[in-house]
């Protein structure tokens, strides 16, 4: 039996080798046996043939739990429509082609793997019996998507509720171009322990004329490495090659399951009779599929896919659509460069006003946003943006004309916005609103118009307009009731607005919209922590670096709970795996100095400290905890000019009541006083009074300090005797007093 305590990673090159090992020691009962090429499926082959398989036992076993993953369920596993309720539609979902101008994040799917993760985890608790082995070949062929949820698992998945048996080639997946959150190599190296095949032999050559081979190639959809079966097909006469792709393409039509049409019915159709016809229209129709639902990958290589078997000048409509779809998701990729050198080209083969539009927009995008901020040229922007509202001009019919000049007018505020000139988004923005509702029915575009409002309220949020933000963002929520990153944008601002109670209900309306969300948690965790509930917090904090443990703020802010709680060692953890993430983040060196002052090493957190404020002058903490350092090294005036600086960036009571400590030792007990009673003199705060009277007592002023010394005793018995030793003249009445 294979090692119950962690994952594990076949890795060889020959399928006959590596298929062997994977199957021949499961940890347990094997949940299911999944191929992960994703010729077979396309986006998330392994993953939905597994949903396809529990999904409907889960549904009799704990139908809230598959009701409350729904979202990744049908993401993932479309043909569970069928017996899954959809209950969660938005605007952007329900969009018809022609209206979809909004498009999801490339951190979808890292919530989508996310979620399933934990619909994974909580199916098998409910299912109980000991440990599922998940048994996964081909997952170097496989699609981004199932990369992604397999490096997830991998983190997350606890091997004795699921053990992972992943196999792969012998070199480990490579990952695609552009930022990839979670890399599978980098996940399989760490989590699991690495199993070669045993070297096998040779696998004897399967019998049959070439016709039958073929044909049993043609019915692996192509992923089969049996040598005999792929020599026998590239020898067969390519007319009789092609008529089996399409007897095979027509059967795989037939079985109607949507994640089909995604891989092997576009490989058959694009190898068959009649590639630039039916290939390149099932190729179409996936591509626009992968692309609405944010499978970026997978459109980029249907993309390329498709551009190989059309002819601009004869098809120019497939041609476009595989162009800029491509440029598109190479966008919300991080793959701006790419997108730049696929419109360069583009726009060399086509005069169609349409295209020459939409790439002109698309490329103005670009420029403002989507290339490296060190690639950004709002002038080059402008002048794109200008262009595609000129060719919008010639547009002959006048909703269509009204529709794209709101579009494109908003593409052009984002420019402004982004070139320092929001009155001027503004009113391009306002110019949209008024005339797509002058111009259109009220049910046209009705995504389109909540972006619109959703910008505008940007705008004013950006101006400090924080009521006419909320009323723009109530509108859109209205609208778009179901959409979380809107509840999400009111609860940041309701937060802003000075009423956390409020954000945080909408925070907890966003989580039960969307599949886990850091964002959200994290916001969550700082709005709690705001309203003293530091046990929620840290819940929140440590969710959030269960989804992503590279989110550096949440480990800072953790870091800083255990530190108030006098957890040394979490907080020395936290900081240090903050730390190894960004090493120069001046505000978790500045933990790392409070918990150097902890461990009794004044001058290393001196050290720290002031590497920390080089790098972050205007830094309040760390001036204030240097000063500490430098009190603790005896160096009271150095601590003083600290507290100074500190003060003058923030005022904070807690400071001002340090340096009131530090006033009175270097014998200024005037300016003591003052800051004492800034920090809260009037108040019942004992310390602070007792130390104010102590000032107070220095500068010969008897009736104010018996006035705080009496307040000091009543308040605190435990400083009546400290109270009496100080001035035996105050006995008295301090007697009266207590």
């Amino acid at each position: 039996m294979a090692d119950l305590a962690t994952h594990h990673w076949i890795r060889a090159d020959r399928p006959d080798e590596r298929r062997a090992t994977l199957v021949a020691e499961p940890c347990g009962p094997v949940l299911a046996v999944l191929d992960a090429h994703r010729r077979l499926r396309g986006p998330y082959t392994a993953a939905g043939t597994l949903l396809r398989l529990i999904v409907p036992e889960a549904l009799t076993r704990c139908p809230d739990l598959v009701h409350r993953h729904a979202i990744e369920i049908l993401s993932v596993a479309p043909e569970l429509r069928s017996v899954v309720a959809v209950t969660r539609e938005t605007l952007t979902s329900l969009a018809v082609p022609a209206e979809r101008t909004r498009f999801y994040s490339r951190l979808r799917t890292a919530r989508l793997a996310n979620g399933l993760t934990e619909f994974l985890h909580g199916y098998l608790r409910q299912l109980g019996g000991g440990p599922r082995c998940l048994l996964v070949d081909n997952l170097h062929h496989a699609d981004q998507t199932d990369r992604e949820l397999f490096a997830v698992l991998l983190r997350r998945a606890d091997p004795a509720v699921l053990c992972l048996h992943l196999a792969t080639a012998a070199d480990p997946p490579a990952d695609p171009p552009g930022p990839v959150p979670f890399p599978l190599g980098d996940a399989l190296a760490r989590y699991a322990a690495v199993r070669t095949a045993p070297a096998a032999a040779v696998a004897q050559p399967r019998a049959g004329d070439d016709e039958e081979l073929a044909r049993q190639y043609v019915w692996s959809d192509g992923v089969t490495e049996d040598p005999g079966m792929l020599a026998a097909y590239q020898r067969l006469d390519p007319a009789r090659r092609a008529a089996l792709h399409d007897a095979r393409g027509d059967e795989l039509v037939q079985v109607a399951e949507a994640s089909l049409r995604l891989g092997a019915i576009p490989y058959h159709r694009e190898h068959g009779s009649e590639p630039a016809a039916a290939g390149a229209a099932s190729l179409y129709e996936a591509l626009f599929s992968c692309l609405d639902n944010g499978f970026y990958h997978a459109t980029v290589e249907l993309g390329r896919r498709g551009l190989a078997l059309v002819d601009p000048e004869t098809q120019p409509i497939p041609w476009w659509a595989f162009t800029t779809k491509m440029t598109t998701s190479l966008s919300a990729l991080g793959r701006g460069e790419e997108a730049i050198e696929l419109y360069d080209e583009a726009r060399t083969r086509t005069a169609d006003p349409t295209q020459q539009r939409q790439a002109a927009y698309a490329t103005a995008m670009l420029y403002t946003r989507h290339l490296d901020a060190d690639r950004h040229n709002q002038r080059l922007a402008r002048a794109w943006s200008n262009i595609a509202i000129a060719l919008t001009e010639a547009i002959t019919d006048p909703t269509e004309r009204a529709f794209q000049s709101a579009f494109q007018r908003n593409g052009l505020a984002l420019v402004a916005a982004h070139d320092g000139a929001p009155d001027e988004a503004l009113r391009l923005v306002e110019d949209g609103i008024d005339r797509l509702d002058r111009e259109l029915d009220d049910g046209q575009h009705a995504l389109h118009r909540s972006v619109l409002r959703h910008n505008r309220s940007m705008l004013h949020l950006g101006a400090g307009r924080y009521e006419a933000a909320l009323a723009d963002l109530d509108a859109v929520i209205e609208a778009d009731p179901n959409y979380a990153e809107y509840r999400f944008d009111r609860g940041n601002l309701l937060r802003r607005m000075g009423r956390p109670h409020e954000a945080l209900a909408d925070y907890e309306t966003a989580l039960t919209l969307s599949p886990p969300f850091p964002e959200v948690y994290y916001n969550r965790g700082d709005t709690r922590l705001e309203l003293g509930d530091t046990d929620g917090a840290a819940a929140d904090f440590g969710y959030v670096l269960e989804l992503d443990p590279d989110h550096v703020d949440a480990y800072l802010n953790r870091a800083g709970l255990r530190l108030a709680a006098g957890d040394l060692t979490g907080a020395a953890e936290d900081t240090a795996a903050g730390l190894r993430i960004a090493p120069g983040n001046v505000h978790l060196l500045c933990v790392r100095g409070q918990l150097e002052l902890s461990d009794g090493d004044p001058a290393v957190a001196e050290r720290t400290l002031s590497d920390a404020l080089a790098a972050a002058p205007d830094l309040a903490a760390g001036w204030a905890a240097r000063a500490t350092a430098r009190y603790e090294l005896g160096d009271v005036p150095a601590a003083l000019a600290d507290l100074d600086r500190a003060l003058s960036l923030r005022d904070d009571p807690e400071m001002r009541f340090n340096r009131a400590v530090l006033l009175a030792e270097a014998g200024r007990h005037a300016e003591a006083v003052d800051d004492l009673t800034a920090a809260g003199g009037s108040s019942d705060d004992p310390q602070i009074r007792w130390e104010r009277a102590r000032s107070l007592l220095a500068l010969g002023d008897t009736r104010a300090a018996d006035d705080d010394l009496r307040a000091c005793a009543a308040a605190d018995p435990e400083l009546a005797d400290q109270v009496r030793r100080l001035r035996p003249q105050l006995l008295e009445p301090l007697s009266a007093a207590t």
